[in-house]
């Protein structure tokens, strides 16, 4: 397609020496270099656009665009800088973000703002666009399909600015089942998401966080193992003292014969030693105390059904179990150190060092990612998916698919141990 003499240019030339961040500053970069505008406006298209936005009026509910224009030497006067993701700078406190598509940024412009758009700014892939109709219909024509232009289900990697090897890359891959499951880059530290406004509104509606210490709080429960439910790791546990006294192999049957007699020993009540003297711990209600035998076996009926599933799909190798769901809360814990990020919750040393820390806890808990990933599956489908095998199941399968066959997978680049 041809436009005649664009009213939109390149910028700054191309640089030989230059390593894009990612496919898309690649994608971008090659369509400059050859003058395709058709093919560079068609991948501006195809993702998301930041743009820089003022965080006081965010935090004050205000409604509308809040954008904050910049201003290029080069135009002698202002400037909208927008950003596809693996441009954007690292998150300070108060610079944030938001974001939308290519055909937004024509629909809301009025004369008021900026008569040029420019897209990565100082970079070797960045564009000067008409704002004003009607030469902003030169690429306003572009949009994607439908909704949020960039897919989810597909492994992403930062090829500059994202760390692929070491602790940190480690801490990040425990994440990259949600990373994966949401089309992010499985190995960014420096986390913007989905833009300010998003991320805080993802840890204020999923988990009720509107606070850093709240954040700190839900983080340091996620690290810890401490989020998801004692009984399951009080099931899965005996499962694993039972298959360590017996060699491996654990019946059905003897698992759940062992869980009703533990829980009855428990429940008689007995006396402790602890710092303050003897305890005495009274006996419950027999009546209570089978409910919870009841719900235990329920339990590892669920757990059994779940594990057959997951060899029928090549999640767990045949004769496989899974001994553990921690990896359901460290998986969360690597996504929820930069989820506080993007909110501005916590800092990068912050986030980093949570990183680091949930997977080392990893390493110490499980032998494999393959392990790994069984466990946060299983994690987040006993929380989620009531054995009805629905998208808490099936996307974490297809998830898992990818991170185990993917060349660029983390899963294959970076030793679990």
């Amino acid at each position: 397609m041809s436009f005649g003499p664009p009213p939109v240019h390149f910028g700054s030339p191309v640089s030989p020496a230059w390593t894009a961040p990612s496919d898309v500053e690649q994608t971008l970069l090659g369509a400059k270099s050859r003058g395709d505008w058709a093919a560079y406006f068609a991948t501006l298209a195809e993702n998301r656009l930041f743009f820089e936005v003022r965080r006081d009026k965010v935090d004050a509910g205000e409604r509308g665009t809040c954008p904050v224009f910049g201003h290029d030497p080069r135009t002698g006067g202002p400037i909208w800088a927008v950003y596809t993701a693996g441009m954007l700078p690292a998150p300070e406190p108060d610079r944030v973000f938001n974001w939308n598509t290519l055909k937004w940024f024509a629909r809301v412009w009025v004369p008021t703002d900026p008569p040029v758009i420019v897209v990565n700014p100082g970079s070797p892939c960045e564009a000067f666009l008409p704002a004003a109709p009607p030469h902003s219909a030169a690429w306003a024509q572009y949009s994607p399909s439908e909704g949020d232009p960039e897919p989810s289900l597909r492994l992403r990697t930062l090829s500059v600015g994202g760390p692929l090897r070491g602790p940190v890359a480690h801490g990040l891959a425990c994440g990259a089942l949600l990373c994966v499951n949401n089309g992010s880059w499985w190995n960014a530290m420096a986390w913007h998401g989905t833009g300010y406004p998003n991320e805080r509104r993802r840890l204020r509606e999923w988990w009720g966080i509107t606070t850093r210490e709240e954040w700190l709080s839900a983080l340091r429960g996620l690290v810890a193992c401490e989020s998801h439910s004692s009984v399951w790791e009080f099931t899965l546990g005996l499962r694993r003292t039972i298959a360590r006294d017996f060699g491996g192999h654990v019946d059905v049957g003897y698992w759940r014969q062992a869980a009703a007699k533990v829980i009855r020993a428990r429940d008689e009540g007995s006396t402790v030693v602890t710092a303050d003297g003897v305890t005495k711990i009274e006996p419950r209600p027999e009546s209570e105390t089978e409910a919870r035998i009841a719900g235990v076996q329920h339990l590892i009926g669920r757990i059994t059904r779940y594990e057959a599933r997951m060899r029928a799909d090549g999640v767990l190798d045949e004769n496989r179990y899974i001994s553990s769901v921690e990896a359901w809360d460290l998986g969360r814990a690597s996504k929820m150190a930069r989820w506080g990020l993007g909110a501005r919750f916590g800092s990068v040393q912050e986030a980093e060092a949570a990183v680091v820390e949930a997977g080392r806890t990893a390493a110490l808990s499980y032998k494999s990612w393959q392990d790994f990933s069984a466990g946060y599956i299983l994690g987040r489908c006993l929380h989620f998916d009531d054995e009805e095998f629905g998208q808490w199941y099936t996307d974490m399968v297809e998830a898992h698919r990818i991170l185990m066959s993917d060349p660029g997978s983390p899963w294959l680049n970076i030793p679990f141990r």
